[in-house]
């Protein structure tokens, strides 16, 4: 009987050429994009001691109750996860190498990120994000230009289907006495609550306000609005980002039932959705966190940041015409004959030393056969060696895409016909359009 064939874990994919070339296209979009705003890359572990995450995103949340892989190691016994979002090991990251005695710090990472989810479209147990922290500004200015960030992204992928959705959670003070209210609230109706408010009641009754629950939303609209209970910074905090959006002509709506999934969460938060990608239609949330780095063990300083969703704005590009670029070689080596081979290595050695994307048949196999998988590679030009053009130290060139004859050339002047050739078709299609 024969074994099984192992498949990847469920929820954890494999990204396949044809869309690992997309995902690299999009990545370096990604990178462009953020150094224009001045944001530099950092890279932290995979895996970090759970007590981060119980500590940053809170205990009575969905994430550290039943989403994280967390396990002992067996050798120390130490407690580990892997990492279910960016933002905590990012301050931890700049707590423990002093990176904020620099002053404000404008960081970015992307990578898998793991929670332990039914598995759907748009939702993986192993996905990944983009992370965007600034660390260490305090003012509405820079909530304002997280968000025109995005704008920017969703314009440079040529998005136009999705709704930026803003709201301030305001201090936890302020955040205190809405609590007090919004539980009084929730036990006059205790008796229409559905098994998961009735948990949340007394730990995380803010979460209860972004019940998908349809029974629950009627009450839900009626409960006490946190935004009523905000003070006048908090509200001229707001302004100010709502301010700068009017100013740059970013439409938004205010969403009072807003609240974000993770406990460190204050004043502004907000999120990107879209309605092209069924359930999971929020593609970028994000806020202001100002007391997650005294939190995590750091001297307190102000803090502001964003997540992309990647698997789910990617299915959004594609929807909007995006597309990986080509990636085919700009010439395919085809040779016959031991002596033709070795000098097509160095041929094609010498053409990657000057730059040129070359693909090499390997594989043996007739001329013929080697000039149909030349021809279906893509490449712009073909350089063929028998072994009469090893002999003479030369190597055929031939077009392989629009006019033009196979020329014979020596072997030390290949890059330049090669470059010869190549800048003639450039010329030749730009005529031509």
């Amino acid at each position: 009987m024969s074994q099984q064939h192992l498949q990847s874990v469920r929820g954890m994919n494999d990204i396949l050429p044809d869309d690992a070339e997309l995902w690299e296209h999009f990545e370096d979009i990604v990178r462009d994009w953020l150094r224009s705003y001045g944001y530099r890359p950092i890279r932290m572990p995979i895996v970090e001691h759970t007590p981060l995450f119980k500590r940053a995103i809170g205990e009575v949340t969905d994430i550290v109750e039943k989403e994280m892989y967390s396990f002992e190691d067996a050798l120390n016994g130490e407690h580990l996860t892997l990492r279910p979002e960016g933002t905590a090991s990012c301050v931890r990251a700049a707590i423990q190498h002093g990176l904020l005695h620099a002053g404000g710090q404008r960081l970015y990472y992307h990578g898998p990120m793991f929670r332990h989810e039914r598995p759907q479209k748009g939702r993986y147990r192993q996905f990944h994000q983009i992370g965007v922290e600034a660390l260490n500004f305090a003012g509405p200015d820079i909530d304002a230009e997280l968000i025109l960030m995005c704008a920017r992204l969703w314009d440079d992928l040529g998005i136009q289907d999705v709704e930026l959705q803003l709201n301030s959670l305001g201090s936890s003070e302020e955040r205190a006495r809405h609590r007090s209210a919004l539980i009084e609230y929730l036990e006059g109706h205790r008796d229409i609550l559905d098994e998961d408010a009735r948990r949340r009641l007394y730990t995380n009754p803010l979460r209860i306000l972004d019940t998908k629950n349809p029974a629950l939303q009627e009450m839900v609209e009626a409960a006490p609005r946190l935004y009523d209970y905000l003070g006048s910074e908090s509200l001229e905090h707001f302004e100010g980002v709502q301010r700068v959006l009017r100013d740059a002509g970013v439409p938004y709506r205010i969403n009072h039932r807003l609240v974000r999934g993770l406990d460190y969460y204050n004043r502004t938060v907000f999120e990107w959705v879209t309605t092209k990608l069924g359930a999971q239609g929020t593609i970028c949330a994000g806020g202001r966190y100002d007391t997650l780095v005294e939190l995590l063990g750091g001297r307190p300083a102000p803090a502001a940041g964003f997540a992309i969703g990647i698997e789910r704005l990617l299915a959004l590009w594609q929807e909007s015409g995006g597309q990986a670029e080509s990636r085919a070689p700009d010439v395919y080596v085809v040779a016959s004959g031991a002596e033709a081979q070795r000098m097509a290595f160095r041929a094609a050695e010498a053409l990657r030393g000057y730059g040129f994307a070359v693909l090499m048949h390997c594989g043996g196999g007739s001329f013929k056969s080697q000039m149909k998988k030349a021809d279906a590679s893509g490449a712009q030009l073909a350089v063929i060696i028998g072994d009469d053009e090893a002999a003479a130290g030369e190597v055929g060139l031939k077009p392989l895409r629009g006019p033009g004859a196979q020329q014979r050339v020596a072997l030390d002047a290949l890059a330049d016909a090669v470059v010869e050739t190549l800048f003639k078709e450039d010329e030749e299609d730009n005529g031509a359009l």
